[in-house]
């Protein structure tokens, strides 16, 4: 395959990769040529399909907010976007709305973000644990000060759909995926020329995306640039319950727990002390975790999951930006046709439609257009200037 040119080679071919295509050629002022280099193209370890596929507008920060917003509403169109010969794709989108629990300690900020919130549009309440109560019969309120609730806007949808939708229409618009591996990322200058794949050979390109996920770093370090993205691994268990608990959110405890309703089940997770969340790409699963940790949590805050049944678990794996937790986007300052779509540490899913066609924007129009997402430029990494998220579940 030596000497295949393209106008633009994104690197991954997950949710990220794939909005990134599509977009390009949904955009008329775009006619360039697009490849996506996808490693597996089954999926069956990449992080899209083992996530927990939710969005939220309840973040800390404004751009996250706006970002969220555009995704829900694309996805509660998703058809007007990526039917394919008629063909809708079915995504079992559930607004069923996030509820952030706080203690007293944490009320401070949970108003804080809900004020931010409010000013960005997102439809969410304050609740006082007495309303959680009237709200939620379910629900255990000791310990609590407070609870926002997302009332539109926030619920979960099948990921892995979503994923296959974004490649079907990409490919449809014209995308080329190429099954393969990028070992090198040629570069002369400040340009970065081309890709070595580890099957195919070269291929030539205007332009390069790193949308690799958890492997982004080790993209960016071959063309000799920095990338503060780590992979850490995230435990999803299932259970069933005995008794209905009736109309329930997606629910963050202070603790850090999270649970949601999946399936007439329930699913859960927590994620790791940060002394205790090393960099990793197994699939191991530690049990215990379930039995140990988060059980207790889940019968504190739930008194009826004190009679549940674990039926399996899986395990996946964030990009994790151990700056601040924020997505990195857009050129970086010193190889312009270098381009990150990383670090979204487990937000990369809802976050794929927005940073999709942001990114197919830069691109086209070398600039933010839709959205001004200028903040989480590869700037504030070199400057070492977080733009830190609070809201990370």
């Amino acid at each position: 395959m030596d000497n295949d040119t393209f106008d633009v080679a994104i690197v991954g071919g997950g949710i990220i990769g794939s909005a990134i295509a599509y977009f390009l050629g949904a955009e008329p002022a775009f006619t360039g040529s697009v490849a996506v280099v996808e490693r597996d193209p089954t999926y069956a370890e990449a992080s899209t399909p083992r996530s927990a596929g939710a969005i939220r507008q309840q973040f800390s920060t404004p751009e996250n907010i706006n970002i969220s917003s555009y995704g829900v509403e694309f996805l509660k169109n998703i058809d007007e976007h990526l039917s394919v010969n008629g063909e809708a794709p079915d995504i079992g989108f559930i607004e069923g709305g996030f509820l952030f629990l706080a203690s007293p300690e944490g009320l401070a900020v949970l108003e804080q973000n809900h004020a931010i919130q409010r000013r960005h549009g997102a439809d969410v309440v304050l609740l006082s644990p007495t309303q959680l109560e009237e709200r939620f019969s379910w629900l255990g309120t000791e310990g609590l000060a407070a609870g926002s609730l997302g009332l539109s806007g926030e619920g979960w949808f099948d990921p892995f759909t979503v994923l296959q939708a974004f490649r079907r229409k990409a490919r449809d618009l014209g995308a080329v995926y190429l099954e393969d591996e990028v070992v090198n990322v040629k570069r002369h200058g400040n340009r970065a020329t081309g890709l070595v794949l580890k099957d195919k050979g070269e291929i030539a390109c205007g332009t390069v995306v790193d949308a690799a996920g958890p492997r982004a770093a080790a993209i960016a370090a071959m063309a000799g640039l920095e990338l503060p993205v780590r992979p850490r691994k995230r435990l999803v268990f299932v259970f069933d319950c005995r008794q209905d608990i009736e109309g329930c959110p997606l629910v963050i405890d202070p603790s850090g727990l999270w649970f949601r309703p999946e399936s007439g089940g329930f699913i859960c997770g927590i994620s790791p002390p940060a002394d205790q969340d090393p960099d990793c790409l197994d699939f191991e699963i530690d049990y215990g975790l379930f039995e140990e940790t988060l059980w207790p949590l889940l019968a504190r805050r739930v008194p009826a999951f004190e009679a549940i049944k674990r039926t399996r678990a899986w395990a996946g794996h964030y990009a994790y930006n151990t700056l601040d937790q924020n997505a990195i986007l857009g050129p970086h300052p010193d190889v312009p046709n270098f381009l990150f779509a990383n670090g979204f540490s487990g937000h990369g899913v809802q976050q794929s439609p927005a940073v999709g066609r942001a990114i197919a924007e830069i691109i086209a129009f070398g600039t933010w257009r839709s959205l001004d997402l200028e903040r989480l430029s590869y700037g504030r990494v070199v400057r070492g200037e977080p733009l830190r998220e609070v809201n990370v579940v």
